[in-house]
């Protein structure tokens, strides 16, 4: 369970904070691995976009109603949603800087970035342990800052589903 692709439980923290997502919204699950949000997300009646670069781990998810699914490279492609908002965007386990505030741009009014990823301190306890992959101190609160309105937001040592430390996030437009 420590690989993106191979959790299958939903976490905690999106499980807590996806009902502020506006009810029958388009909620784009980035960097979705096999799904295990993608499939939350779709059961509760949101229509998702579910994107990932791993073909294989998104193969499955084109067959759920409600959910089309995307292969792309989302560190060296263009954007694939240029133009698109949705009302919840949900990110795990997955840091690329440079898309920060294109998510911010991407939210509709109303909508709610769901974001949970690893942060400095988390080598002590394995991968990832490149600090280019760490967030900072504060970071996401940096990304969202004067643009959205933050509902909650930690930046902790977390046991499940394996030690770690994470910095997460929910904020609204």
């Amino acid at each position: 369970m420590t690989e993106h692709g191979a959790l299958s439980v939903a976490s905690e923290w999106v499980c807590r904070w996806v009902p502020q997502i506006p009810p029958g919204a388009l909620v784009l699950d980035l960097a979705c691995g096999s799904g295990r949000h993608t499939r939350l997300l779709a059961r509760m009646g949101f229509s998702v976009r579910a994107v990932d670069r791993d073909a294989s781990a998104v193969a499955s998810l084109c067959e759920l109603p409600g959910v089309e699914s995307l292969i792309a490279d989302l560190e060296h492609a263009p954007w694939p949603y240029s133009g698109q908002c949705f009302g919840g965007i949900v990110v795990t386990n997955y840091l690329h800087r440079p898309l920060l505030p294109i998510l911010v741009d991407s939210l509709e009014p109303g909508g709610v970035l769901i974001y949970e990823t690893f942060a400095v301190g988390n080598e002590r306890f394995g991968r990832p342990t490149n600090r280019a992959f760490l967030l900072h101190t504060g970071e996401l609160l940096d990304a969202v800052a004067g643009r959205l309105r933050i509902i909650a937001y930690e930046d902790r040592y977390v046991d499940t589903p394996k030690p770690a430390m994470v910095q997460r996030i929910c904020a609204q437009r």
